[in-house]
């Protein structure tokens, strides 16, 4: 649902996601249908497809804009850049939340005393040891209030302050966006927090890409070389090419 008064701007960046697409975009829909009050838009950033994800999401009444750089960090910020809202909610184009989530986010949209938040995750489908690892996570995404950049809510002039999504990063660029805004948020006075209650779900495609094996290896090579890592486009491409 749409208004005038723009409140929220939902930003799906997508790479040939012309398949999964209408799924995403119609639990999305649902999801804000159960807050008819709420007000929002979705934003759908092609980023350099050879599919027809432009013309789905055209056809499910998003806007769409096109960033021609693979690379997320740029689609998402592609994305912001034709936002209206005065808030930004970032969410992966295999991944959805469901209405319990939109309603939580309700006290953080309406107060001042937040300057964002992000959601524990929970892993709907492909291996059982990729869902596992995954989720095993949340007790230190509550901790430590990190999240995965496939579920995260900021204020619109804290992504302008500190310049959205860094260039530099291929993966992983959620952590270094998430540190940055909440070290404005420290001089602000505002909290980022990990909403828990009800997670946010998406695909565990990328653990049917490729074995077990690789995985481990490319978790070695991440945790022995993490600066290097996430910025190497070659060492990334795991993580990209997944099957749509």
């Amino acid at each position: 649902m749409q208004s005038e008064q723009l409140l929220v701007s939902v930003v799906v960046p997508a790479f040939n996601e012309e398949k999964r697409l209408p799924g995403t975009l119609a639990r999305i829909r649902e999801a804000f249908k159960a807050l008819p009050e709420l007000a929002y838009e979705i934003i759908v950033c092609d980023n350099n497809s050879t599919d027809s994800t432009a013309t789905v999401a055209k056809t499910a009444g998003c806007k769409v804009v096109f960033e021609p750089i693979n690379q997320i960090s740029r689609a998402r910020n592609q994305g912001a850049n034709a936002a209206s809202g005065k808030w930004l909610l970032f969410i992966d184009a295999d991944s959805w939340p469901s209405s319990e989530l939109i309603c939580d986010m309700i006290p953080i949209l309406e107060g001042s005393e937040h300057i964002g938040c992000g959601s524990t995750i929970r892993v709907v489908d492909g291996p059982r040891w990729f869902k596992l690892a995954w989720e095993s996570k949340n007790w230190s995404m509550r901790t430590f209030k990190w999240c995965p950049g496939a579920f995260i809510l900021c204020r619109r002039d804290a992504f302008s302050q500190i310049g959205g999504f860094s260039k530099e990063y291929y993966i992983f660029e959620e952590m270094d966006f998430v540190n940055r805004l909440k070290a404005v948020g420290v001089r602000r006075g505002q909290k980022f927090i990990i909403l828990n209650k009800h997670p946010f779900s998406t695909s565990g495609r990328k653990g049917s890409a490729y074995s077990i094996g690789s995985w481990l290896k490319f978790a070695l090579q991440l945790t022995l070389f993490h600066r290097k890592a996430v910025r190497d486009r070659r060492f990334a491409e795991k993580w990209y090419n997944v099957d749509h």
